[in-house]
């Protein structure tokens, strides 16, 4: 096995309290409000237009939270570091468009597929060789093919309910017009502030009619093995776990001078992802921008405790997920929609810029194209031929980017 030895000694109860600080607090209260916010409307968003039930989607969110939160608790306390996991929302968008042909237990099965993967590559330490296979910018192709949707409702919101879509982009617009203010209080934040708040003055937000809050009860699923849904999922979302996810929290974790355990990250989220697919949840990542705020600020040695607060918050609010997920559905669709789509702009603007600015330009153009044309080919979704597509035309056309790299 090829994992990172751990920090050493493991600090005690006692430690770990005498670390928390006010940081800690603020850090992570600010941390969660975005992880509960607008990745959660993707999570919904995914699932209405995939058929699934209220319950299905409760589930998923309770996996999404409890478990990674307590996966999450685990290893910051080890490694002595803030390394908090939740769901890969790059996957969760891959999930939309199979959900269209393919059964609910069969995206499942795929789920079960990837965590296998993910679990190899993290315990041979042959994930940094696999990255190294397919050209960053084809993948970045793939995902900027499936993201354009959310991104193209979004922009359809602020027309069709304009009293809620455009106050939340306005927000949006002037929280980011100051980086020093966006770093300490990031936007989305605010979008969920003013969102509700606009909810409630034009839709009337106290006359929803809400369940009391109740502990969940998970669905256990049992897979349904599927070759086209393995073949259409598995690859993809290991890669969108390993490029657009992990890769980004831990080049946020190296720049705050943390040493984040590569192979220990990827064994992790291999394992974990074998136990959320129990429950209905997409595949374990690390975060980037979560893990980017909690260390932000305070103490090195001591922002390993901004990250237990937050996974004791998510674990909470997974316990209590059909009442958040209730109360989401029955948000106006232009709240889920610009919640969803602001979330994802600046992941989209990065999927442009890595594909279309350098090399294998071409090849990420074709892989784009053939996600956003979004036709299956032998019961296969679009995600995989694109980056099929996308490698073939670049080892053709674009041979002298391949000597180059």
């Amino acid at each position: 096995m090829q994992l990172e030895p751990i920090h050493q000694p493991i600090p005690k109860v006692k430690v770990i309290i005498s670390d928390f600080g006010v940081f800690s607090l603020i850090n992570a209260v600010i941390a969660f409000l975005f992880a509960a916010s607008a990745p959660v409307a993707i999570i919904l968003e995914v699932g209405v237009k995939g058929g699934l039930s209220e319950a299905e989607m409760s589930s998923w969110i309770f996996a999404a939270f409890v478990l990674n939160g307590i996966l999450g608790i685990i290893l910051s306390i080890i490694y002595r570091q803030p390394l908090v996991f939740f769901w890969t929302i790059s996957g969760t968008v891959l999930v939309g468009p199979a959900l269209e042909h393919l059964s609910f237990q069969e995206v499942i099965g795929a789920f079960y597929g990837t965590g296998v993967l993910l679990l190899i590559l993290g315990v041979s330490g042959w994930v940094k060789k696999v990255m190294a296979i397919l050209p960053m910018p084809i993948i970045m192709g793939m995902v900027a093919g499936v993201f354009i949707n959310f991104a193209i409702s979004w922009i359809k919101s602020l027309t069709e309910n304009p009293m809620i879509a455009v106050p939340m982009t306005l927000i949006f617009v002037i929280l980011s017009l100051n980086s020093r203010l966006s770093k300490n209080f990031p936007p989305m934040i605010g979008v969920l502030i003013v969102g509700l708040i606009s909810v409630h003055l034009f839709s009337g937000l106290e006359k929803l009619q809400l369940e009391s809050p109740s502990i969940v009860i998970p669905k256990i699923f049992v897979p349904e093995w599927s070759m086209s849904a393995i073949l259409e999922l598995v690859v993809p979302l290991t890669i969108t776990v390993l490029a657009a996810q992990n890769a980004q929290g831990i080049a946020v974790l190296r720049s705050r001078e943390h040493n984040p355990p590569i192979n220990s990250i990827t064994t992790a989220c291999g394992f974990m992802s074998l136990i959320t697919a129990i429950f209905g949840s997409v595949s374990t990542c690390l975060t980037g921008p979560v893990n980017a705020i909690l260390s932000s600020s305070g103490e090195k040695s001591r922002q390993y405790s901004s990250a237990i607060v937050i996974c004791v918050l998510a674990i909470i609010f997974g316990l209590f997920s059909p009442f958040f997920t209730e109360l989401m559905l029955k948000m106006p669709s232009a709240f889920i929609a610009t919640l969803a789509g602001l979330a994802l702009i600046r992941v989209l603007q990065t999927s442009f810029s890595i594909s279309f600015s350098g090399r294998f330009t071409f090849g990420a153009l074709i892989s784009f194209l053939v996600t956003v044309a979004d036709q299956p080919i032998l019961g296969i979704g679009a995600p995989f031929w694109g980056l099929v597509f996308g490698f073939l035309t670049a080892w053709l056309l674009e041979k002298k980017d391949f000597r180059d790299s």
